[in-house]
């Protein structure tokens, strides 16, 4: 420690004896810890600063800081801490009131631990660090350590922190209603979904509390609510059962893409239908047996029976038909014929993610749960996948915050919001309107409360301390307290976001000029004779099918990929913010959301971090938060922010809204449209779309066209081949 302290005295000859014990203190608190530079650099880095005067370069400061790092970890490993262990004798006082700021545990170990720390002088000597500075510096030590005792799991014990995540919960059942209907003959059994009084907690984090569910059979439930409040977290309770739902009812719940194997994608479709696979296989070993049999007996007999129930059971569940169903289906959902006779584990993480949804919708179970089941597709299959559930028969509840999908699909609206889930009939529009409404309403008989509570008191204050209204004053306060209690309408916090002003740069910032592009020599060019360009003021929209070359155009654009033929010229200041959605996936899961930042792009103080962060909503505790922790909708946001880390001139914006909750990317489509740098979007929403784009450029056969009517004329193109 001595030789720490000296380095400190020579690269900042204006410390003196009083800073130096704080610093000895803070050091010998938790000397582990500080064998991590960026601990060392948050608790050292402002005190150095101050005493600096600006004096020293923040690279020098960083020099330091680092050298303090490397000497903790010599004398960590060499067993002792440098000081020496001769006790030392108090030559004046210890203040006291030095420490008022300070909690017990740091008093105490200023009277208890006097030899290992530099005593305090007089308060007479003046400091050059003032005592705020070093009371923040203190409270801002304490704060991490209580946040690392809380978050023990973010120390890279991926275990406990799975074990924290899984999600609990409790319901009050009816009984009796359970054993009716489990001894009810299967042809008269109930197929509506009611749970009651039932909580959901994740964590340490209560999402749902005292609430009701209730889900009529046949009817399509879209559930909405902000990001991270629980609506996954309640699909999957619902389909492994920790809610007590009825034995009879069939769930399948769409979660996870499907594993890959040999077996082929129509196959894999066809397989999920236990029922049928069943049967064909009894048929099938039935014969077997039925042909190996020598002579006529009464095994032969049992066999011919049996054989007849199968298939007037095949019959009935059409299973001749099943093949061509699953083929329609996966078709609708963007597989080609040769794509439906490839192996599963041929395709990648969406296709198969695709494959699932199939599977889902060719088992037809008795209440089907989709969560954000638009993600992973395209227009044409978004369009498809909306009139095919419009024809389904059982029940369905979708998380989704595709506002167009819910208000083609949903006949009810469930939404998530302070612990509770409230019912709506109708679709999203029409869940707007009537939640408008309602807490127009409760606004409304909140203040009658208020006046007629207001009243009441300006009476009893009147008249408290008159003998004739004695009486009518208690009359009064036993009434008040009768009351209900008076609770504000609470308001959903209001989402912003603000992309950094870039600066200028004038005319074609963005240029391809013919270009072609394939992976491979062997392949037809997957992009042909593309001419592009983009400025300041682009608002443009790249829509195309899935394997159409939009993600590879964006490449093209952001330097990722070179040119098979052709050029891209580009400003020579020109900075471009790339977002895609495996961006998120990619993220570090151990360290905080500032330290993410950090690490991509150091050298600047923890409050420009802070500050970047809080462009897109990410603040307070939520900022310390590990990544591992955050929804995906706070994951999408950490993406954004180090999107726009370099200022960038242009957006190139590949499915930003996958994740983001309906509020969030009314946000994004506001700062969009207040950027003033260029846009370059990738999107199947169609709202996003509507609010942000001028121009549209169509990806097709290899070729990039611009459409002159934009998003509705692609819409309009894909409903004519669908209905072809």
């Amino acid at each position: 420690m001595q030789v720490i302290l000296d380095r400190i005295r020579a690269t900042l000859p204006a410390v003196n004896e009083d800073i130096l014990g704080y610093i000895t203190d803070i050091l010998q608190t938790n000397k582990h810890d500080y064998t991590d530079i960026r601990e060392v650099d948050d608790a050292l880095r402002p005190i150095f600063e101050e005493i600096a005067h600006a004096e020293l370069e923040q690279e020098e400061i960083t020099q330091l800081c680092q050298f303090v790092c490397d000497q903790l970890k010599l004398e960590t490993l060499s067993g002792h801490n440098g000081l020496s262990h001769e006790p030392k004798k108090l030559s004046t006082p210890v203040q006291i009131g030095h420490y008022s700021g300070s909690s017990v545990d740091t008093v105490s170990s200023a009277l208890f631990n006097m030899n290992d720390r530099t005593f305090i002088k007089p308060n007479s000597e003046t400091t050059t660090v003032s005592q705020k500075k070093l009371e923040k510096a203190e409270a801002k030590l304490r704060e991490k350590q209580e946040k690392r005792a809380r978050d023990g799991a973010l120390n890279g014990d991926v275990k406990e922190q799975a074990r924290l995540e899984d999600a609990v919960v409790s319901q009050a059942t009816n009984k009796r209603l359970l054993a009716e209907n489990e001894n009810t003959d299967s042809t008269s059994k109930s197929y509506d979904v009611h749970i009651d009084n039932f909580d959901v907690s994740y964590g340490n984090k209560i999402l749902i509390l005292g609430s009701s569910l209730d889900l009529i059979y046949g009817r399509r439930y879209g559930f909405v609510g902000r990001n991270g409040l629980g609506k996954s977290t309640l699909l999957r309770v619902m389909a492994n059962r920790s809610l007590v739902l009825p034995s009879h009812l069939r769930i399948l719940h769409v979660e996870q893409e499907i594993e890959g194997s040999d077996t082929l994608a129509l196959q894999s479709v066809l397989e999920c239908d236990e029922r049928r696979a069943a049967l064909l296989n009894e048929e099938k070993e039935l014969n077997r047996r039925l042909h190996s049999i020598s002579d006529t007996s009464n095994q032969d007999s049992f066999i011919s029976k049996r054989l007849t129930a199968i298939y007037g059971e095949l019959e009935a569940i059409e299973a001749d038909k099943a093949e061509s169903r699953a083929a329609v289906i996966l078709n609708g959902l963007g597989f080609t014929s040769e794509m439906q006779a490839m192996a599963t584990k041929q395709f990648s993480g969406g296709w198969r993610m695709r494959l699932a949804l199939a599977r889902a919708l060719f088992s037809k179970p008795d209440l089907l749960l989709l969560d954000e089941p638009t993600n992973m597709l395209d227009l044409k299959a978004i369009i498809w996948l909306e009139n095919y559930l419009q024809t389904w028969k059982s029940t369905i509840l979708v998380v989704s915050h595709d506002r167009t999908f819910l208000n083609t699909v949903a006949t009810d609206i469930l939404h998530l919001y302070a612990q509770k889930v409230e019912s709506y009939r109708g679709n999203y529009d029409t869940f707007v309107s009537a939640r408008t409404e309602r807490l127009k309403n409760q606004q409304r008989e909140y203040e009658a409360q208020k006046d007629y509570r207001d009243h009441i008191q300006v009476f009893i204050d009147r008249f408290r301390y008159n003998a004739n209204r004695a009486a009518q004053v208690q009359s009064k306060l036993k009434l008040l307290e009768k009351l209900p209690i008076l609770r504000p309408v609470e308001k959903e916090h209001e989402v912003h976001f603000r992309f950094p002003e870039p600066e200028p740069l004038n005319g074609t910032i963005l240029q391809l000029d013919d270009v072609a592009f394939t992976y491979s020599k062997s392949n037809p060019m997957l992009l042909n004779n593309v001419n592009l360009s983009a400025n300041l003021s682009s608002r443009i929209c790249i829509m195309g099918e899935n394997g159409s070359g939009k993600t590879t155009l964006l490449k093209l654009l952001v330097e990722e990929l070179e040119p098979t033929r052709g050029q891209r010229h580009s400003h020579r200041n020109l900075a471009l913010g790339y977002f895609t959605q495996h961006f998120v996936d990619q993220l570090p899961m151990n360290i905080n959301s500032v330290e993410v930042l950090q690490a991509k792009f150091p050298g600047k103080t923890i409050e420009q971090y802070r500050t970047e962060l809080g462009r897109f909503g990410i603040t307070g505790d939520t900022a310390l938060q590990s990544v591992m922790s955050l929804s995906g909708g706070q994951k999408c946001r950490l993406a954004f922010s180090l999107m726009c880390m370099k200022n960038p001139h242009i957006l190139i914006l590949d499915e930003p809204t996958n994740h983001l909750d309906m509020e969030t990317i009314e946000a994004l489509a506001d700062a969009i449209k207040k950027f003033h740098g260029g846009i370059v979007l990738v999107s199947h929403d169609e709202l996003l779309i509507k609010r942000v784009c001028t121009d549209a450029w169509l990806c097709r056969n290899g070729s990039v066209t611009a459409l002159e009517n934009g998003f509705e004329q692609y819409k309009k193109l894909i409903e004519a081949e669908l209905q072809y």
